[in-house]
């Protein structure tokens, strides 16, 4: 599944096609993806203007004329490719095959969108944009881990008395809407704090953040923003809206590398591999505590 930074640089990617355009027409080609498409989908879609392409979490948000929001989400291997003269971040050639094309939304400005999905686990919805806040997928999501609100007197109040692992914690879509399991590995090494601890050890009795729990919400700042920089990480189906592979994979700390010697300054330790509620945990346990 994708994690924030990759579906962030997806929305970057094709921003400079939808943002301000107006949509001429879409082929919608077949009847469903994970879901099935909205009634009517494609006749709703064309002759309308995209006022703004942004992101909640994992989802892309096109803000439309007409006050409705298309929701889309990538799922396991969904992917977009832009073809024509416009063309955002990261953009390189990729196949054109077209067994997997599912929508192509054609644009006023030149530019043909294409939804790619192998898979078929991404989806699209149409809803009201007044509504948006209280449907169902986005009523119980927590704050964006890039906004000012992750502090550490946030977490400080979240984690207080929690016995739960500070990674389980972190990967609560209720806390924390967009982290994954890859950027919330890197920024508790960066921070030094192993993610078997409970939650509550990183809280003083008097409620506030502990010394490592104040090094947290950079941590997390500083890992999404450097995969953004590099483009997210693209690991296994993922792709950016051009096709490409992000490279960010190729600065992890500690994913995806057990039995590595930890990169940490002055640390002699090596790279662990443990599993959390069914997903691999990597981390040092010579410098994490």
């Amino acid at each position: 599944m994708p994690e924030l930074p990759e579906v962030e640089t997806v929305r970057r990617g094709l921003l400079p096609a939808f943002a301000g355009a107006r949509i001429v027409r879409v082929e919608q080609r077949r009847k469903d993806l994970r879901f099935p498409f909205p009634p009517d989908f494609a006749a709703r879609l064309s002759g309308r203007r995209i006022l703004d392409l942004e992101r909640r979490a994992k989802y892309l948000l096109a803000d439309l004329v007409g006050a409705e929001t298309l929701v889309m989400h990538l799922g396991m291997s969904g992917s977009f490719r832009v073809d024509g003269d416009i063309q955002g971040f990261f953009h390189h050639p990729r196949d054109k095959s077209a067994a997997h094309d599912h929508v192509v939304f054609h644009m006023e400005n030149g530019a043909r969108v294409t939804y790619n999905d192998p898979r078929r686990f991404g989806f699209m919805l149409l809803v009201p944009t007044a509504e948006l806040d209280a449907h169902k997928l986005f009523r119980g999501l927590g704050i964006e881990p890039l906004s000012e609100t992750l502090d550490a007197a946030f977490l400080a109040r979240a984690f207080r008395d929690r016995i739960a692992p500070v990674k389980a914690l972190l990967l609560d879509q209720r806390l924390i809407a967009g982290l994954g399991n890859i950027y919330v590995c890197e920024a508790l090494h960066r921070a030094g704090i192993s993610p078997l601890l409970g939650g509550g050890k990183l809280v003083t009795a008097a409620g506030k953040p502990t010394a490592a729990l104040a090094r947290l919400p950079e941590a997390i700042r500083s890992v999404l923003e450097a995969a953004l920089a590099a483009g997210g990480s693209s690991l296994r189906d993922h792709r950016q809206a051009d096709g490409s592979l992000g490279y960010f994979q190729h600065s992890f700390r500690v994913y995806d590398r057990e039995g590595a010697a930890c990169p940490t300054r002055g640390c002699k330790g090596t790279v662990a591999r443990t599993v959390q509620s069914g997903r691999s945990t990597f981390y040092c346990p010579a410098c994490q505590k």
